[in-house]
């Protein structure tokens, strides 16, 4: 063979090798791609409710937990205390409400019989006015018939006295109906003094329900002594100690939630325009270089914090300074769920990721691995 024909042949070979190595690249040149990524996923902290001396602690540090085992116990006797003294401050209130409500009753009753004798004195006064009104006419007759001489004064006499005497049992019944209603009123003052003592009935009632409260809420601290794994994860920089003081409301531990893990890609803002949620994405861990993982946009960020103009020193705006002729492009987040994670794959908070997202419209399902030069 002529040394022509080889060098041609070489050469062909060669074009054909570098146009084949461009168009592998070619998906990395036409596709938004950054090597600023980095796996991310819901840190829990875990913060105790109540404060106390750990006395048990059955995890380790990296250690996978399951939602609800438990992380630590705080020393539960002193709210075991706190919880029996409250349940004996609750049956207390309970005795004192049923005391109470019988002292209702009993004022409940009195009134009832206060209104009886009220009702029977105006029935003794009534009686008394038809009596009165018989004798008042009688004492007339016999006045009438003494002046015609038809009747004795001694009849007269009589008729007059018992008219009299109705009249005088008339005061008397008047006299006792006030006093029936003067009682009825005390007994009323008596039963509303003894409903305000107890207060509302039943469930209602605000110093069961005060003391039913604090019961409960006994309860519960006695409960948050245990605390527990709220979802599957790893725990992480753990520094606690049986002995060590949890206080509350104070991050204790941390928790990896391993069912939440996303990839963060930063993206220049000039490389954004045709991304899109449900673009897919595909992901090569740096731990991983060799192994693409797929996925897709789930979407992109609003907004970023501004550098320039933050508060400085004496309250004065923190500019830095910048080269006239260069622009920096700023990075916006753009997040990335995974579609499909192999088993032997293990994702770890802030490892780095370089991240492609496939804008064309032509792509054919492969995930190859973003070559290293890229990475």
């Amino acid at each position: 063979m002529a040394p022509s024909r080889k060098y041609l042949l070489t050469g062909i070979i060669v074009l054909i090798a570098l146009v084949a190595v461009l168009l592998k690249y070619w998906n990395y040149v036409v596709n938004p791609w950054t090597r600023d990524g980095q796996v991310r996923a819901e840190v829990i902290q875990i913060t105790p409710r109540v404060s106390g001396p750990i006395v048990e602690l059955p995890i380790e540090d990296n250690q996978f937990v399951k939602a609800g085992d438990l992380l630590f116990q705080i020393d539960p006797r002193t709210f075991e205390a706190s919880l029996a003294q409250a349940r004996a401050q609750y049956d207390t209130a309970r005795d004192n409400y049923v005391a109470m409500d019988k002292q209702v009753e009993a004022a409940a009753a009195e009134v009832e019989l206060s209104r009886a004798e009220v009702l029977q004195a105006e029935s003794t006064i009534k009686g008394f006015d038809a009596e009165i009104e018989k004798n008042q006419a009688e004492y007339k007759r016999q006045l009438d018939m003494l002046a015609e001489d038809a009747t004795s004064r001694k009849a007269m006499e009589r008729a007059r006295a018992n008219f009299q005497v109705t009249v005088e049992k008339k005061k008397k019944a008047m006299a006792g109906l006030l006093q029936a209603k003067a009682t009825l009123a005390q007994s009323e003052a008596n039963r509303a003094k003894a409903k305000a003592s107890r207060g509302s009935e039943g469930d209602a009632n605000a110093s069961l329900r005060a003391a039913k409260a604090a019961a409960q809420q006994a309860a519960l601290n006695l409960e948050f002594t245990e605390v527990k794994a709220p979802v599957d994860g790893y725990i992480t920089n753990l520094s606690q100690q049986i002995g060590s003081q949890a206080i509350a409301n104070q991050p204790a531990l941390a928790l990896v939630d391993t069912n939440s893990y996303w990839i963060q890609g930063f993206f220049r803002e000039n490389t954004i325009e045709d991304i899109r949620p449900g673009n897919k994405a595909i992901v090569t861990l740096m731990t991983y270089p060799d192994t693409p993982l797929e996925g897709v946009v789930d979407s992109l960020g609003w907004g970023i914090a501004q550098q320039d103009g933050s508060t400085g020193e004496e309250l004065l705006p923190n500019i830095s300074p910048t080269f006239e002729w260069i622009r920096l492009a700023q990075r916006v987040p753009v997040r990335i769920h995974l579609t499909d994670l192999p088993d032997d794959i293990e994702l770890r908070v802030g490892t780095t990721a370089s991240v492609l997202v496939m804008t064309s419209e032509d792509q054919d399902g492969t995930a190859p691995a973003v070559p290293k030069v890229l990475q």
